[in-house]
């Protein structure tokens, strides 16, 4: 291996150890350094950065997202080598978040219950989508996390979800309401029913036993999406599943708002409960909805109002 590549397995090492899961950044950063390979380039140049990020990107990555995962790496190769160029930050359009979709009761109500449709109408398959959506809706909790869930994380007599090495390599425990542990309690009883001869280690299982796959939880999110008019038929744009989670923060800081709670003493709460990394990206929420929006407004005129 060459100088450079010893360098990324180093670098790597480092985040890995940090907590970083860094999967997608470990196979586009050992792109780039072959890149360079083949150039015969053995110092980091923001020319050549550019060039490699500006590539017709794979798997999704954007051209932004390239150049932040080298920019990172740039920033240690020059703590101990000072040719290396760290590419600027600003040269590239940034990465945008989608916009949030905000679902109603209504639209909630009819998903779970379109859930409840699904075919064949004995199996355990409409109860497992049912309760799946029904508990990231009132969680906020990731995809990832509920299909992750396994049944020694489920306490349900004292309503606590134990959520093991998520997004950002931590855990947490997120309690739940009774009605959820109830509902959580009568999937578990249909669960253990049909599976008579296999007991899989999972929370949520698939018809015949084993893990959801991300993919097929995906495809019936949006089959029923279509199916409450969610979506129109032919769409590969609309609600998201992730949405879930937008609606769960939002619901909850509207709420706080309205009782007149001391928002920047509760937020920290709120992020913990969702698994965010840094409080920075709970305050997002603030500005994702009007209605937050407005009620942040007229807090700040009501203060001002009351200055001698």
């Amino acid at each position: 291996m060459t100088d450079l590549h010893s360098a990324l397995q180093r670098y790597l090492s480092m985040r890995k150890g940090f907590g970083f899961k860094y999967q997608h950044q470990t196979r586009r950063l050992a792109d780039f350094v072959d890149c360079m390979d083949k150039r015969k380039a053995t110092t980091i140049t923001s020319k050549l950065a550019m060039e490699w990020a500006t590539l017709p990107p794979g798997r999704h990555a954007s051209w932004a997202l390239r150049l932040t995962d080298v920019r990172g790496f740039a920033r240690h190769i020059a703590s101990f080598d000072p040719k290396t160029e760290v590419p600027p930050v600003g040269i590239l359009p940034g990465l945008k978040r989608a916009k949030p979709y905000v679902y109603s009761d209504a639209e909630i109500d009819a998903l779970l219950a379109a859930a409840l449709s699904l075919p064949p109408s004995g199996a355990l398959r409409r109860w497992t989508y049912h309760c799946l959506f029904g508990l990231i809706a009132v969680t906020g909790m990731r995809l990832s996390e509920v299909i992750g869930l396994q049944r020694d994380d489920v306490d349900l007599d004292a309503g606590v979800l134990t959520i093991r090495l998520t997004k950002f390599g931590k855990s947490r425990l997120v309690p739940v309401h009774p009605t959820t542990s109830a509902a959580l309690r009568n999937y578990t009883q249909r669960r253990d029913a049909h599976l008579t001869t296999r007991r899989d280690p999972h929370f949520f299982v698939a018809e015949r036993g084993g893990p959801l796959l991300r993919q097929y939880v995906h495809s019936v999110f949006w089959q029923l999406s279509r199916e409450t008019g969610l979506r129109r038929p032919g769409d590969h744009t609309g609600p998201r599943m992730h949405d879930f989670r937008h609606r769960f923060a939002i619901c909850t800081l509207l709420g706080w708002y309205r009782e007149g709670s001391d928002i920047e003493r509760m937020l920290p709460m709120l992020s913990t409960y969702l698994g965010h990394s840094c409080v920075r990206d709970t305050y997002w929420y603030l500005s994702a909805c009007p209605e937050l929006m407005q009620e942040a407004a007229q807090r700040l005129d009501r203060r001002w109002e009351s200055q001698p």
